[in-house]
C-alpha cells in the first residue's frame, strides 16, 4: 500500500509534464504545417525521445530527493516491461520516416492520404500495451490507462479505415495532441487531486 502511494505521488508530475509536452507538440506541429510523412514521423519520434528523457530525469530527481537509487529494481522492472512495445513503435516510426511511400505495416487500404496516418493509431495501440505491461508494477489504475490507449487506438484505426478520402496530416497532429497530451494531462490531474484528498484524510 505504501509503495502504491509512492508511485502515485511520483506519477502525477510526470504525467502532467508528458501531457503538457504532448499538447504543445501537437499544436506546434499543426501551426508549423508539418504535413509530409517523413517529417511527421521524425518530428513525433523526437517528441517521444524528449518525453522519455524528461520522465527519466524527473524520476532521477525524485530518487535523489528521497535518498534512493535511481536505477533501482522497481525502475528496472518497469523499464523492461515498457521496452518491447516502445521498441516496436520506434521501428515502425523509423520505417515510415525512411521510406514513407514504400513501407507499410498494415494493408495500404487502411492508410488514408499520407502514409504517416498509420502512425497515430498504431503508436496508441503500442503505447497502451507498454502502459499495461508497466501496470503490473504500478498502481491498479495504470492498467486501465493502458487499456484506454488500446481501445482508442483500435477506434481510430477503424475510423480511418472507413474514410473514403485522405486528410491533411495537420489533423494528425491534433489527434496526437489529444491522445498523448490530453490523456496524460487528465490522468496527471486525476492522480494529483486524488492523492491530495488522501493526504487530507
Amino acid at each position: 500500500m505504501e509503495r502504491s502511494a509512492v508511485y502515485r505521488r511520483a506519477l502525477a508530475p510526470i504525467m502532467l509534464m508528458l501531457g503538457g509536452l504532448g499538447l504543445a507538440a501537437g499544436i506546434l506541429g499543426y501551426f508549423l504545417k508539418i504535413e509530409d510523412s517523413r517529417r511527421f514521423a521524425i518530428f513525433w519520434m523526437g517528441v517521444s525521445i524528449a518525453s522519455l528523457a524528461g520522465a527519466y530525469l524527473q524520476m532521477r530527481g525524485q530518487a535523489i530527493r528521497d535518498g534512493e537509487d535511481f536505477w533501482s529494481p522497481p525502475t528496472r522492472r518497469v523499464t523492461l516491461a515498457l521496452f518491447p512495445a516502445l521498441f516496436v513503435g520506434a521501428v515502425f516510426g523509423l520505417g515510415t520516416a525512411g521510406a514513407p511511400r514504400t513501407v507499410y505495416f498494415m494493408p495500404p487500404s487502411l492508410v488514408v492520404g499520407e502514409p504517416a496516418w498509420q502512425l497515430p493509431p498504431v503508436w496508441m495501440l503500442l503505447y497502451g500495451c507498454a502502459m499495461h505491461a508497466a501496470g503490473f508494477f504500478m498502481p491498479r489504475g495504470f492498467k486501465l490507462f493502458g487499456w484506454g490507449y488500446i481501445a482508442s487506438g483500435a477506434f481510430v484505426l477503424f475510423f480511418l479505415s472507413r474514410l473514403e478520402s485522405g486528410a491533411s496530416l495537420r489533423l494528425a497532429h491534433l489527434l496526437m495532441a489529444l491522445a498523448f497530451g490530453g490523456a496524460h494531462l487528465a490522468y496527471g490531474l486525476y492522480l494529483a487531486i486524488t492523492e491530495k484528498r488522501r493526504t487530507e484524510l
